[in-house]
Order: structure tokens, then C-alpha cells, then sequence
């Protein structure tokens, strides 16, 4: 039977050495399916990397699903990539690839790694897609690197699209377009300076939450086409919200129709199953070692910086990574050439990926979930670090929930974990994350991880907010954090908006859109945020009251901020403090308020400074302890 698939070629020599010296890192341009036009005839463009592939084909609606007449063409340069041109086909073409394997004569059916659009799942063809979107976040982009510097504002909303909120006539989550208006304006409202988006790439079981993906090209049908994703984004970009995108370059599930397995041999995840697959989910994980691979998984951050203009990567699972023993047990894992425990192939791709990010895209950022002691993570990779802009600081969010946890009785026995964390905080930079994960499985939303009466779960909410922002370093809160949502987060469910109609609830909300306005608006939170010189402890040994104080400084002296926060419910209507000398302290927020629905035991607005040595200083202060709250004075 006649070939219908004619011989052409996107790929230069070039790019086939840059591929095969996994140096390759916009592939998107040239592999998956490309509607272009040759000698006036319009059609699109396949190209499949299947080493081990005797024959390959594309099916589809087209050719009624059948391979006959459908066969790509093999390249003489040993690349293992099949490519043509089929004249005729159209955008919204749904197709998949058929392979004959080389191996055991296995013949399977896969859909595009490099696939722009999918099918809605449960449906898992890829979709032939190519489209031009008017952007319009010139004045964003141009910027954007003030936006995403490590001096500037850094507070992340975090967001599953899915369950943010539902359309309630039918029961649906938001489209794309419908998010570009009400998230939009609600995270602008709130005051975050970002939104982070969970995994946006196809991915097929939902529970998941993105975090099984199968595309690393395309993003969810689920709310839309791709043009309505970049809508939303653009739409963020107007507003002055950056976007962060959740990218999984750790693991990937083993779907029979997608990477696994791909041409009958072990293409994309290692073929050692003690480096190949991941214990805990049951996943594969990707070659390190093999170039190409390399070449695909930094393709992919790339395509999303470029064609999506996403402003930031935060990498799951990183210690996963670069740990041999991570999640095995001794005998299942295989020391490294010079006998660690370290996956020296996964941290020299995290530093080249990194590495490409920045080059590329130097106005954009990398952040880290690493949860282990890993040293120089967000060192620079010149400097033998891994090259990330922000690390998750994980041991800060482990200490401070424990310590939340107690009743405030015992607080005084466990101070030490409220100040260890500014033992190393400089030592990366670090980003503070209440995210998903922490209101999960089992382990409560972060109002009822709180002890005692409503009261005091409420304040304890704000009091952990308030530390948070006065702690050193960039911050993260998880939807539904913001409003004391009771229930834990449910995929399924949207976030309980209803409960605003109680005052414990929107008084959370107005205490964070104040924290937010406050963070962004003092220079004390943000320019220094990630250097020891921006932070000083005034009183940090008061363990029988458990209280801490501390200084917050920006470049300049006059943006100082004095944060005070006690955490039990006894009050102190008189408590000394020593301060850098000045003729002032004027409150700028009160954790305790009335409008939070505190307790509004009475604080003074303005506070001077007396000529009276206190913790080493020749001034001081005598001030209010609001019970379980915190208090913030600006240097006036």
C-alpha cells in the first residue's frame, strides 16, 4: 500500500547532535505534530523519538484508526526518531502513534510526548494543536524581573484549578476564562504578589492532583483549550500577579498509553528498577543518565517559560531525586562510583536545568520542595550548588506546626522550636510554605490543627500568619488557609466560601489581606529578607511566657519593624523590651484587633523610647502583650 506520509524533515544535523548530547533544550519547536505547509500543500509534521522501534505509525480519525499507508519515516542518523509530513490534516485532528517494537515483537499504541493538547480525560488521545495568542502583558513582562527578585515582594497563593471554586449550575469547576475573572480579581483583592498553580499538564487520575502527569507539553483539557490557560495567565500578568507553575520532572505513572514502556524498552524512565521506580507512588522515574531524556524534561520548563510566559518553577519532590536511598530500605538501592547515597546524574540535571532556566530566562525564578538538609541548594551552580532561586523551608513548617499544636501550657518546654529556625534561615533562600500537603490525609485544616476553645483556634490561626510574615523569607498559603476553612482540602470539593458569613472566619481573611498589604508595602519585610543583616533578635529566651521579639530591617534604618508575638492566651500590660535608640515606635498592626475578631485588648498607637538599658541596649520600650497575638511597631 501507498505511504501517505511524505519524507520531510524540521530536524537540522544540529539539533540531532544537540538531542543526542542532551544539549537540546527547545525540542518543542521541532518534535510532536506541527501544522505546516510544504510546496503549498498544508498538512502536519510528526516526529517520535522510539529507539527501539522497527516501524512506527500515525492513527487516528483520519485513517479510521488503522496504521496502513500511515508509516513515518526512520532517520539515517541513528537518533531514533521516525518523522513526515501528512498533507491534508487539520487543527483538532485527534491521533496517536503505533509501534512496533523491535523487543519481543510488542506492538503498542502511545499518545505524543510532545503532544500540545489532549483529549479530556478519561479520553487519552493527543490532539493536533497550533494556535497564535494575542498577549497582552507587555508592560508585565517588561518588569517582571523587579516583580521576581529576591528583594521583592514574595507571597504565593497556592491554588488546585479544580476545586478553587465551582460553577454551581451544573456542578462543575471554573473554566480557564471564568478563573480569569474571579480568581484573578480575588488573589489581587487578597494582596498576593503570586499565584501558584498545582500541575496544570494532562494528567489522567485526578486524585493525583497533577502530580502524576503523562504530558509535559500540554496542559489540562479539563478547563479549557490551551489558548484559554494563556488567557488566564495573561489576565494574572495584567492584574500584576505573577504566576508559578508545579512542574514533576521526579516521576511519572505507568500508563500503558503514555512514556512507559514507550517502544517496548525502557525509553524514558531507567531501566535499573532501584534508580526506575518510586516506592511510595508506585511511579517510574525518568533516566537521568540518558541524554535525551535530559533534552525532553528541560524542553518542557522551557516551553512553559516561553510559550505560557510563566513567570516561576517550583520542582516537587526533589529530594526524591537526588537520593539513591530515598524510600528503600538496605539492599535496594546501589551506592553511587564513590560510595554515597547521592544520584549524581539527578543533581547534575537539576544544575543544568537550572542552569538553561536562568540563561533563557533570567527574570523568572526556581524554587525547590527539598525536604532534606541538602546543602547549597539555591547556591549558584558556578559556585557547586544546585542552582535554585528558593527552597521550601520544610524544617520551619515541621517545627511550627508541632509547636501550634500544643496547648499553650506546654508551649514553654518546646521555645526552642520557634527560634531554631533562624539558626540556618539564611543559610538558602527560603520560602515559607503552608501548602496542600499540610491540610491533607488526615492531618486536619491548619484552624484545627489549632488547640482549645474557638477563640483561641482562631487566634492561634492568626498568631501562625503573623509569624509567618514577620519570619525572614518568601511566603506560601494554601487556599482555604486564608479563610479558616474547618474541613480538609477535598479535590472534589470547592473551598468553603459560605463560611465568610461568620466573623471568625472573615476576620482571618481581613488579617491576611492586612499581612499582605503590610509585607508588600515595608521595605523591613522584603529587601533584606534572605540576608542575616535584615533580621535581629530583641528577646528570644522569654520561654515561661513564650514570647519572642524580634527586628525586621530594611536597607535603611528608618523602615525598622519591631514584631512582638506571644503565644498563650495570658495578656502582659506591661512588658519591657530593649530597642535600637529612637524617639519612637508607632503600631502598624495588631494581630488582636477587633476586625480579626480578637479579643481588642487595648494597645498603645505610639510608644517612646526611654533612656533604660534592656537585652543590651541603652533604650526601651514598655508595651501591651495582646493574649495569643502579635503586635508589629514601625521605628518612627
Amino acid at each position: 500500500m501507498q505511504n501517505n506520509i511524505l519524507s520531510h524533515s524540521l530536524l537540522t544535523d544540529f539539533d540531532i547532535e544537540l538531542f543526542k548530547s542532551g544539549k537540546h533544550f527547545k525540542l518543542y519547536e521541532k518534535m510532536g505534530a506541527h501544522l505546516i505547509e510544504v510546496d503549498g500543500v498544508k498538512g502536519c509534521y510528526f516526529a517520535v523519538w522510539a529507539p527501539a522501534a522497527e516501524r512506527v505509525s500515525v492513527i487516528g480519525n483520519f485513517n479510521e484508526w488503522t496504521e496502513e499507508g500511515h508509516d513515518l519515516h526512520v532517520r539515517w542518523d541513528g537518533s531514533g526518531i521516525w518523522e513526515g509530513f501528512l498533507p491534508g490534516i487539520e487543527r483538532g485532528e485527534i491521533y496517536k502513534y503505533r509501534i512496533y517494537s523491535k523487543h519481543n515483537g510488542q506492538i503498542l499504541t502511545k499518545a505524543d510526548p510532545f503532544a500540545r493538547y489532549t483529549e479530556k480525560p478519561p479520553r487519552t488521545a493527543s490532539v493536533i494543536w497550533d494556535e497564535e495568542f494575542n498577549w497582552s502583558d507587555q508592560q508585565w513582562m517588561k518588569k517582571r524581573k523587579k516583580h521576581n527578585s529576591l528583594e521583592a515582594p514574595f507571597n504565593v497563593y497556592e491554588v488546585h484549578l479544580g476545586s478553587w471554586k465551582k460553577n454551581l449550575d451544573p456542578y462543575r469547576p471554573l473554566t480557564y476564562g471564568e478563573m480569569a475573572i474571579e480568581m484573578v480579581d480575588y488573589v489581587k483583592e487578597m494582596g498576593f504578589s503570586h499565584v501558584e498553580l498545582m500541575p496544570v499538564m494532562e494528567h489522567p487520575y485526578e486524585p493525583s492532583w497533577g502530580y502524576q502527569g503523562t504530558s509535559y507539553f500540554a496542559p489540562t483539557s479539563r478547563f479549557g483549550e490551551p489558548g484559554d490557560l494563556k488567557y488566564l495567565i495573561d489576565s494574572f500578568h495584567n492584574a500584576g500577579i505573577g504566576v508559578i507553575l508545579d512542574w514533576v520532572p521526579a516521576h511519572f505513572p505507568a500508563d500503558a498509553w503514555a512514556l512507559a514502556n514507550f517502544d517496548g524498552t525502557c525509553v524514558y524512565e531507567h531501566p535499573d528498577r532501584r534508580k526506575g521506580f518510586h516506592p511510595d507512588w508506585k511511579s517510574l522515574i525518568f533516566n537521568f543518565e540518558r541524554n535525551e531524556v535530559r533534552s525532553f524534561l528541560i524542553s518542557s520548563a522551557l516551553f512553559w517559560l516561553d510559550r505560557f510566559h510563566i513567570d516561576g518553577l517550583r520542582v516537587d519532590a526533589v529530594a526524591s531525586m537526588i537520593y539513591l536511598d530515598y524510600s528503600r530500605n538496605e539492599g535496594e538501592w546501589e551506592a553511587n562510583e564513590y560510595g554515597g547515597n547521592e544520584n549524581l546524574a539527578a543533581i547534575s540535571f537539576l544544575q543544568e536545568f537550572n542552569s538553561a532556566v536562568y540563561h533563557h530566562f533570567p527574570d523568572t525564578q526556581t524554587i525547590a520542595e527539598e525536604s532534606t538538609s541538602y546543602a547549597n541548594v539555591t547556591k549558584p551552580v558556578h559556585d557547586g550548588g544546585l542552582g535554585f532561586g528558593m527552597k521550601w523551608m520544610m524544617g520551619w513548617m515541621n517545627d511550627t506546626l508541632d509547636y501550634f499544636s500544643m496547648d499553650p501550657i506546654y508551649r514553654k518546654f518546646h521555645h526552642g522550636k520557634l527560634s531554631f529556625s533562624l539558626v540556618y534561615a539564611f543559610s538558602e533562600n527560603f520560602m515559607l510554605p503552608l501548602s496542600h500537603d499540610e491540610v491533607v490525609h488526615l492531618k486536619c485544616s491548619l484552624v484545627n490543627k489549632m488547640p482549645g476553645d474557638q477563640w483561641q483556634q482562631f487566634a492561634n490561626l492568626r498568631l501562625l500568619y503573623s509569624y509567618m510574615y514577620g519570619h525572614p523569607g518568601a511566603k506560601l498559603l494554601f487556599m482555604g488557609g486564608e479563610i479558616g476553612q474547618y474541613s480538609e482540602w477535598n479535590h472534589e470539593r470547592e473551598i468553603n466560601w459560605h463560611l465568610l458569613s461568620h466573623e471568625p472566619n472573615a476576620g482571618v481573611q481581613a488579617l491576611v489581606k492586612d499581612l499582605n498589604t503590610l509585607y508588600k508595602k515595608e521595605k523591613a519585610f522584603t529587601e533584606l529578607s534572605f540576608h542575616h543583616s535584615g533580621f535581629e533578635w530583641v528577646a528570644h529566651d522569654d520561654a515561661d511566657n513564650s514570647i519572642i521579639a524580634f527586628l525586621r530591617k530594611g536597607k535603611k534604618e528608618k523602615d525598622t519593624i519591631l514584631v512582638v508575638l506571644n503565644f498563650t492566651p495570658n495578656a502582659h500590660p506591661k512588658y519591657e523590651l530593649g530597642v535600637p535608640e529612637s524617639k519612637s515606635w508607632k503600631l502598624i498592626f495588631n494581630s488582636d484587633d477587633d476586625k480579626y475578631w480578637g479579643s481588642g485588648y487595648k494597645v498603645k498607637k505610639t510608644i517612646k523610647t526611654r533612656k533604660k538599658e534592656k537585652h543590651g541596649r541603652k533604650g526601651s520600650i514598655e508595651l501591651a502583650i495582646v493574649p495569643m497575638g502579635s503586635v508589629m511597631y514601625k521605628m518612627s
